[in-house]
């Protein structure tokens, strides 16, 4: 007869103790969009429909190409860790590792894309 406590019996079974942390840093990425999609939404608004000129030339000043740069990075790590969440409630087994890891290295591999296309116009 083993003499186990409740909770020994349970440990390791429930929760995995970071929902808390997911939730705030998915909180504070959502407070940074409610910020950065306006500003983006009017430097870019600017710009749209000119000649690709004075899109190099306006993308070359540093504060709208780092609204861009930091609306594309939130963006993508706040779509990361929301599908992660949606994955984790409805697919299970082998498929639920495969399409975690697959939908961050898309959601990442879109943000350096981003980035990346946003250097190349700026520099």
């Amino acid at each position: 007869m083993a003499y186990l406590t409740d909770r020994k019996r349970v440990a390791g079974l429930g929760a995995s103790g970071t929902g808390t942390e997911h939730h705030w840093h998915q909180t504070l990425l959502s407070s940074a969009l409610v910020i950065l999609v306006p500003l983006f939404l009017f430097t870019f608004g600017a710009i749209l429909g000119a000649p690709y000129e004075e899109v190099v030339a306006y993308y070359s000043r540093p504060w709208p190409a780092l609204i861009a740069i930091l609306t594309l990075t939130v963006g993508w790590v706040h779509f990361a860790k929301g599908v992660q969440v949606l994955i984790e409630d409805y697919v299970h087994g082998t498929a639920r590792k495969v399409s975690i890891v697959a939908t961050t290295c898309l959601s990442y591999a879109g943000a350096l894309a981003g980035v990346y296309a946003l250097a190349r116009l700026a520099l």
